[in-house]
């Protein structure tokens, strides 16, 4: 008599094929969008971050009378400067951090009134749109 063997547990490798091509094609559907909620998470972190230092700007502004020089930068807000005795800071609570894509933000005082402050976005160069386009001030 001829005995039948069950079958061993398992999957075939058309079973496996058909898995992997779902999930990669779940992947493809995914990954795009996904990738793209990180640069608008990028640009909102970098626009908060620019309002955060205008406000400790204004207040360094308050206290001292102007904005602080081009060469201090934005470490006036966390540094006392030599010869500043009405400086009452620091007006940020901890060390001035980089962009959400590593590079230091730009400032300069125009005026002891006025000043800019930006960064050039994830290329790096002025100008651009989209995840490349500069977060200012104004």
């Amino acid at each position: 008599m001829l005995e039948f063997k069950p079958r061993s547990a398992g999957f075939t490798l058309l079973e496996l094929l058909v898995v992997v091509a779902i999930i990669g094609l779940l992947a493809a559907y995914v990954g795009p969008r996904y990738f793209s909620q990180i640069g608008k998470s990028e640009q909102t972190v970098a626009r908060a971050q620019v309002e955060a230092f205008s406000k400790a700007l204004d207040a360094y502004r308050v206290d001292v009378g102007s904005y602080p020089a081009t060469e201090l930068g934005l470490t006036a807000l966390v540094t006392r400067p030599a010869d500043l005795a009405k400086w009452n800071g620091p007006y940020m609570p901890k060390t001035i951090p980089l962009d959400p894509w590593g590079r230091p933000y730009l400032y300069r005082a125009n005026s002891p009134t006025e000043f800019d402050l930006l960064s050039y976005g994830k290329d790096g160069a002025p100008g651009g749109t989209g995840d490349d386009a500069d977060i200012a001030n104004r």
